[in-house]
């Protein structure tokens, strides 16, 4: 994944076909992605989760709220600017065998990040269990023991390297014919075949339970390590499945490569109308087949199924033609400034975001009325002593990104972007 790669401009002209150059950013795609990160920052970082308006709070499981999209969009992005990379580095004259250690290089980078940010700050606060006088070496210790493996930037990994791979010289009905295998099989896998320990009870019976579906029965057996003494890997919030477990980041590629598809019809040599209007109908397309196939196989952020595949890249299909209508055929660039300084360094965005979030959580605290209380506790409380909760939830959610689009918009005025 390259945060700044280089995006064909898209011509104004809607009446001649141009080939896209491999110069200018398109400000539609910073600004998509922009909004991306946004609804991300204020999705993770409420004031209180539990007063945080639905919409903002992920489905518990089946069905979707907008805080559902976020991820999604973001791979469908990550499919877009795979493309553009490796477009562009091919323009350069890269070999293959170039091109693939950058793809695994980049895959593994992004991967390593996600797993420090989880580590972080590499100290267990708090009693540990076993330790009534545990020692400074023990709380580390204890860090590494609770350390989640997987989250959203090691799925980011694996699905780029993954798509990337998979796209890198195919054609795009190979491209189709591969998400589709990987849709459909997913599918199968998850709903005919008899889960492990269940009593032969095949999937489709128990995708209703978090906690006895195969997918989480791949992630207790691949990351859930304390029968050994060596910890539980999963996500902390569940103990028993993981929202970016190994078997549900097959479908996550699929959502890379409709990305990928997306880059290159982006990049074609179409009008500027042709290619806004297959992009719009084929994200209704899309959509249509993903809550068609909902009806038997559940729209699930947890279990991210085809149907939320489908529905969910469709929706980013929409979205995206919408904004690169506004940009470029309407010319109304005059709202996407707060986005674009969010779209053209995502890295930083969320790595900064994600670090300075367990700052204010759980690492700085001030010692208020006798009691230590975190920044992000005393910051809430302030709102939520004058204005509703739910509004106060957001207006915390909202500072969080006010602050970051600050310091965003300086690294973007001094021409600094983080890349990987």
């Amino acid at each position: 994944m390259s945060v700044a790669p280089p995006i064909p401009a898209i011509t104004p002209d809607d009446r001649t076909p141009v080939r896209p150059r491999i110069a200018s950013r398109l400000v539609s795609l910073d600004a998509f992605r922009g909004l991306t990160i946004i609804g991300m920052l204020i999705v993770n970082n409420p004031g209180d989760s539990t007063a945080a308006f639905a919409e903002l709070r992920h489905s518990p499981w089946h069905g979707w709220t907008i805080a559902d999209l976020i991820f999604p969009f973001f791979l469908f992005v990550v499919g877009i600017t795979t493309h553009l990379s490796l477009d562009g580095r091919r323009h350069r004259g890269d070999d293959d065998a170039a091109i693939r250690r950058q793809i695994r290089r980049r895959g593994a980078l992004i991967f390593v990040v996600g797993l420090l940010l989880n580590w972080f700050p590499f100290y267990q606060y708090g009693a540990i269990a076993g330790h009534e006088h545990a020692t400074f070496f023990d709380h580390v210790v204890g860090r590494v023991v609770e350390l989640r493996i997987l989250g959203v930037l090691q799925r980011i990994g694996i699905a780029y390297i993954a798509a990337a791979l998979l796209s890198r010289n195919a054609s795009n009905r190979r491209i189709v014919v591969t998400a589709a295998a990987l849709l459909v099989g997913y599918w199968m896998a998850m709903t005919l075949l008899p889960v492990p320990g269940e009593g032969g009870a095949i999937g489709l019976r128990l995708i209703d339970d978090p906690a006895r579906t195969l997918s989480a029965w791949v992630d207790r057996t691949t990351l859930d390590w304390s029968r050994w003494g060596m910890g539980n890997h999963l996500w902390q919030d569940s103990r028993v499945f993981d929202p970016e477990g190994l078997l549900s980041t097959i479908p996550s590629i699929a959502t890379t490569l409709i990305g990928v598809l997306a880059g290159r019809w982006i990049g074609a040599s179409r009008s500027l109308g042709d290619r806004l209007n297959g992009l719009f109908a084929a994200g209704a397309l899309l959509t249509m087949m993903g809550l068609a196939w909902g009806v038997v196989f559940p729209i699930n952020k947890n279990l991210w199924t085809s149907s939320y595949v489908l529905f969910t890249a469709g929706v980013a299909c929409t979205t995206l033609a919408t904004i690169a209508w506004l940009v470029d055929v309407r010319k109304s660039r005059w709202w996407t400034e707060p986005f674009v300084a969010f779209g053209m360094n995502p890295i930083a965005a969320y790595v900064g975001s994600e670090l300075s979030a367990v700052l204010f959580d759980s690492t700085i605290k001030f010692s208020v009325d006798g009691r230590l209380q975190s920044v992000h506790a005393l910051a809430y409380e302030g709102l939520a002593s004058w204005l509703p909760p739910g509004i106060a939830s957001l207006g915390y959610s909202l500072l969080f990104v006010g602050l970051w689009w600050c310091i965003l918009r300086a690294l973007q005025r001094r021409q600094i972007v983080l890349k990987i």
